[in-house]
């Protein structure tokens, strides 16, 4: 049984890729046994916000391995108790300690992840990230193909460290489509030809989860204005990130991947002013694309039904 512990609150995007590693430290035993001390006691520390990610479970749609952690949840029985999180042990007649609990659940993780169901979602989600990428390819041809030059302006759309505290996934979504709905009637998106949207949830670095620093949620947006009729690039990703800056209500901020663009791609630059008789630079523009839906940033749980991609038509 655990009582409730005094350890650092984790936001919600923390939380589901501490509950991914778990799962994916698991995954590599060669056999079901026990985690060493220094790494169970990572997971004791956060065990209850573990399980409480799980709480109106019918909200969100998670990856492979958070369906396998909350399955295997459900299988050890660990739910909330008078004292916190708990778990019968029927065998033994009594409650598992907080050590025996989450040595059942890595022994069922261990399971789940030998499964060809899981092994399938997983090559699922790899699968779908190839096929978007080609898919946002096609979307660039058909842009080029009605317009002689493409304006791209990219911004990375991020939230204060202040913010990410109680920020969670379906706040990122709502201010992602305020921003999108901007677009109707702010002059910013004058000759605006398209636009392509990925939310995402960036991986943290430092010696654990309390002092990991990190982007969490956030997301990239890239904006395809008619070249003949649209100039400045710089200004007017600071434009784009301003307005992201109002519609979080100063809670979010941006970083602008057109300023000095030349200096920090070199020749791999796919932004900025592109014709479509430029080869070099549309292959560097597909690469753009295909960084937008790299699996490494994926989220590991969204809003039910709700796309983590978005692209536009023009609106003008």
């Amino acid at each position: 049984m655990s009582s409730r512990t005094s350890s650092k609150h984790l936001n919600q995007s923390q939380v589901s890729i501490l509950v991914e590693q778990l799962v994916q430290t698991v995954e590599g035993l060669e056999k079901p046994v026990c985690l060493p001390r220094h790494q169970l006691n990572l997971y004791v520390d956060h065990l209850e916000q573990m399980v409480a990610l799980f709480d109106g479970n019918d909200e969100y749609d998670y990856s492979a391995q958070l369906q396998v952690f909350q399955e295997a949840m459900q299988d050890v029985g660990i739910h909330w108790g008078l004292l916190g999180v708990e778990s019968y042990d029927e065998d033994a007649d009594r409650y598992r300690t907080t050590s025996e609990m989450l040595s059942a659940l890595v022994q069922r993780i261990w399971k789940l992840t030998r499964s060809d169901e899981y092994r399938r979602v997983k090559h699922d989600q790899r699968h779908q990230a190839r096929e978007q990428g080609n898919g946002l390819r096609r979307y660039v041809d058909g842009m080029f193909a009605g317009y002689a030059r493409l304006l791209v302006v990219r911004v990375n759309l991020y939230y204060r460290t202040e913010a990410q505290a109680r920020l969670r996934v379906e706040h990122v979504f709502h201010d992602v489509g305020k921003l999108i709905r901007a677009r109707r009637y702010n002059d910013i998106f004058d000759h605006e030809v398209g636009y392509v949207c990925s939310v995402e949830q960036g991986n943290y670095h430092g010696s654990g989860p309390d002092e990991r620093q990190g982007r969490g949620f956030h997301a990239h947006v890239a904006f395809f204005f008619d070249g003949s009729k649209v100039r400045g690039d710089v200004y007017k990703a600071q434009q784009i990130g301003e307005l992201w800056e109002q519609v979080t209500v100063g809670r979010g901020c941006y970083d602008s991947c057109n300023h000095d663009k030349e200096r920090k791609y070199g020749d791999r630059l796919g932004i900025g002013m592109i014709h479509r008789d430029a080869l070099a630079l549309r292959t560097n523009l597909y690469s753009v694309m295909d960084y937008l839906v790299k699996d490494d940033q994926h989220l590991r749980l969204r809003p039910q039904g709700r796309r983590t991609l978005r692209r536009g038509k023009p609106i003008r």
